[in-house]
């Protein structure tokens, strides 16, 4: 015996990964246009995790061989941006490259937060080519009851 097929469930599900799609090509057209954007030789986008604990969202970018005040880190609109610059250190005496695989120049990272954040708190640290970003989440005050007080109209 066959079983009803849930057309509605279906629909929906195939609706949420369409949605999911969509975003993730979303994001990456964002970081392209912010890849071309910027001077073109020698611009490379760092690579980036992110983590979320009950507390904080925690940012992480490998930029090795950067030095801090070369980076510029900036949250705006919801979105974390790390942008700077690596320098190419100059070879002493004549030096003819057999393989150059490593990336230089100008960079920029934009990370989509997907959670209000409290930007006073936040925090960024680089220790041995990682910068460590800690943004401390704004508490969740949806269902929170607030009182307003009535004021008489005489």
């Amino acid at each position: 015996m066959k079983r009803p097929l849930n057309v509605t469930g279906l629909r929906q599900a195939e609706l949420e990964r369409l949605r999911a799609r969509l975003g993730r090509l979303f994001a990456a057209l964002e970081e392209a246009a912010e890849l071309a954007a910027l001077d073109g030789a020698g611009a490379w986008l760092p690579p980036v995790d992110l983590f979320e604990s009950e507390g904080a969202i925690v940012v992480c970018v490998e930029l090795p061989g950067v030095k801090p005040e070369h980076v510029e880190v900036t949250v705006r609109d919801g979105h974390l941006r790390v942008s700077g610059r690596k320098r190419k250190g100059a070879p002493r005496g004549p030096v003819s490259h057999l393989c150059s695989e490593r990336s230089y120049g100008r960079f920029t990272r934009a990370v989509a937060l997907r959670h209000p954040v409290r930007v006073e708190g936040a925090t960024a640290e680089l220790r041995d080519g990682l910068l460590t970003v800690r943004l401390p989440k704004l508490a969740d005050r949806r269902g929170a009851e607030h009182r307003i007080e009535v004021m008489s109209a005489e």
